[in-house]
């Protein structure tokens, strides 16, 4: 199931935006890929790259909302954590199942969830309280 990015989830600050759409794009070539019956070695390196980049991705948005003195800050941090955490089993079940595609394709449903629920929900806060502050 691919996932769209679409004017709605905007946060209103554009360096998490750009972040949120490289996150939809690399979700959406993870899922493609094993939908086609890539090679495991191609999957394996769109699962580092997607845990590399949303390692990457948290650090900045939490640095940011730092800065901004944001409330939630712990509350996000916790739901950053906790998503890594899910994103680290993904890959060993990845890895110990052999690269058994329905590893991802199962795990489709969890990204996308997160991705757009997140970014509906708590990520939309950080823009909403950094334009009320201006």
């Amino acid at each position: 199931m691919a996932i769209e990015w679409t004017p709605n989830l905007t946060v209103g600050i554009e360096s998490i935006d750009q972040q949120h759409k490289t996150l939809f794009d690399k979700a959406n070539q993870l899922f493609e890929a094993g939908k086609n019956n890539k090679t495991k070695e191609f999957i394996s390196e769109m699962l580092d790259f997607l845990d590399d980049y949303t390692k990457q991705h948290f650090h900045s948005e939490e640095n940011y909302m730092r800065s901004i003195n944001y409330p939630a800050y712990a509350e996000q941090k916790k739901m950053h954590t906790d998503f890594i955490a899910s994103l680290a089993k993904l890959k060993k079940d990845y890895q110990e199942s052999g690269g058994n595609i329905l590893v991802i394709l199962n795990a489709n449903q969890m990204v996308v969830d997160w991705l757009l629920k997140h970014i509906s929900f708590e990520d939309k806060k950080i823009g909403t309280f950094a334009n009320a502050s201006r």
